[in-house]
């Protein structure tokens, strides 16, 4: 037997306190009884809509018509009996409260049927636990439909985290504090097989592996730079070492963010990366700008023998051979009988000539090959090309010399001579200046040489221009001695160069910062 779904019709002075509208499935087949069950629920405040079936048939449509809150059924009904409806209902994956209210039921078959999964059974002549327990189940629900839910969106989560993790190419991980004090992984990603050879459950839990593929010189900046992460929950970034057990060695960089537990232990999540190609290339081109450094100052110093080479030969060969020039016109002079007036004078700008070019030749040595700055030193150097500078351009040259006992490193001191006169050169050609001054002094390990003129002063745009060769050479030949150059203006007018160097060249064993930056 099946009735219409009927809206219940409160009673006129309701009992309890106005409810929330609940649907009710009754599989009963006596009117009176669901008209029974319907006043408990008015008299605790519900006006309920429901629907009264007798058949399967009828409990079929009704499911998959509506949507009910609640099943109550009777436990025998003419060809039909609450086990039968309950299997119906959990094929269908209906999950409703299914309560058995009946008038006889043996214990065993109520034992059986809750076993079944029936939610709660009832009688009929003791209906005041009906609708406490109908509030009950409808609660538990509830709590099954948002743990299900839960469930489903924690899963849907760590497929998205699994998908993400497996795709990334460094090893995302887990790591804490294993019994013995070492760091152990309590989670990997699918990458550790490629990074460490060997499964991700083969090391989760033990620190046996891991730990011991640390380099021995590694491993103590590893554990302090944990410890050191711990103590203060800070990031842990660290670079080191591992060999592996195939006897291959890797760079890995480890980093991580740490944070307590539930226990109240440090626990780090991060990803590990393998550095092991880039660490190669860093090498490689540390190797290379060694090697290019060690090229330039090679080169530097064939030109400077070629240079001490032309030097030695113009003073030696052509130097003697105008002065022996000058002696022959002076004996020429004495000897000559005719016009002799005229004559003299002839001879006379002969020898003038003859001591120009003694001048010249003396200068251009000086310049190729200074021999003043290997006898007395850098200062005495920087002032001696200083007068020659203002003599030749009329620019006046002042040098300050605050310690004339200052001895850098000859390859320093040549590097900062031949600066020098590139510098005055640039000024002499483009800086429109009436005045340089120049300042030699040391400074802590280092010498320092400022040239400044009052000049015209260089634009942004004249150090961007593509063939502006100086200041770059000067940055150049100042790197490689681990020195660097200083470029200002002043103002109102003006440049101001200065060039820094240590005294001593670096130790071959020890880094210089300045040519690696270079």
């Amino acid at each position: 037997m099946s009735t219409a779904q009927k809206p219940d019709v409160p009673s006129l002075s309701p009992v309890g306190p106005a409810k929330p509208p609940i649907r009710l499935l009754f599989i009963e087949d006596s009117e009176n009884d669901v008209i029974l069950l319907l006043h408990r629920f008015r008299n605790a405040g519900y006006a309920p809509t429901y629907l009264q079936v007798a058949s399967e048939e009828g409990l079929l449509e009704a499911l998959q018509r509506e949507s009910w809150d609640v099943i109550l059924c009777d436990h025998n009904l003419p060809g039909f009996n609450a086990q039968a409806a309950l299997r119906r209902t959990q094929e269908l994956g209906v999950d409703l409260p299914f309560i058995i209210v009946s008038g006889v039921m043996q214990e065993d078959e109520a034992i059986a049927a809750m076993r079944a999964g029936a939610h709660d059974y009832l009688s009929k002549n003791k209906l005041d636990r009906l609708v406490p327990a109908v509030e009950r189940e409808m609660r538990e629900v509830v709590n099954r439909r948002e743990k299900r839910q839960a469930e489903q969106t924690l899963r849907q989560s760590e497929a998205r985290l699994r998908a993400l993790t497996d795709n990334i190419p460094g090893v995302v991980f887990q790591m804490g504090y294993t019994p013995d004090g070492m760091l152990g992984f309590q989670y990997l990603s699918e990458a550790a097989t490629m990074l460490f050879g060997t499964s991700a459950e083969e090391l989760i839990g033990s620190s046996a592996g891991w730990m011991n593929w640390l380099l021995n010189e590694d491993l103590p900046g590893f554990m302090e730079a944990a410890s050191v992460s711990a103590e203060n929950l800070s990031t842990l970034n660290w670079e080191g070492r591992i060999q592996l057990s195939t006897g291959e060695q890797k760079w890995i960089n480890l980093r991580s963010s740490p944070r307590l537990s539930e226990m109240g232990a440090v626990v780090w999540e991060g990803v590990m990366w393998n550095i092991t190609h880039s660490k190669h290339v860093e090498a490689d081109l540390r190797e290379s700008r060694s090697q290019l450094a060690a090229l330039s100052n090679h080169l530097q110093r064939i030109k400077e023998d070629e240079r001490e080479r032309i030097a030695r030969d113009v003073h030696d060969v052509l130097g003697g051979t105008l002065v022996a020039m000058k002696f022959e016109m002076s004996l020429l002079e004495a000897k000559l009988d005719v016009n002799l007036a005229q004559a003299r004078e002839r001879a006379r700008n002969v020898g003038r000539m003859v001591d120009d070019a003694i001048a010249t030749v003396g200068r251009v040595t000086r310049e190729l090959r200074p021999g003043i700055l290997k006898d007395f030193g850098l200062a005495a150097a920087i002032e001696s090309q200083g007068e020659d500078f203002a003599q030749r351009t009329g620019i006046a040259c002042n040098i300050l010399c605050t310690d004339h006992d200052l001895d850098p490193d000859y390859d320093t001191a040549l590097a900062f001579f031949r600066v020098f006169q590139e510098a005055l050169t640039n000024v002499s050609k483009h800086a429109g200046a009436t005045e340089v001054n120049v300042r030699l002094m040391q400074e802590g390990d280092e010498v320092v040489l400022e040239i400044a003129d009052d000049g015209c002063g260089l634009a942004a745009t004249d150090l961007q221009k593509p063939r502006s060769f100086g200041l770059r050479g000067i940055r150049e030949r100042l790197a490689s001695l681990g020195g660097r150059l200083d470029l200002t203006d002043i103002q109102p007018h003006g440049t101001r160069l200065a060039l820094r160097a240590p005294l001593l060249p670096a130790s071959p064993d020890e880094p210089n910062p300045t040519r690696s930056l270079a």
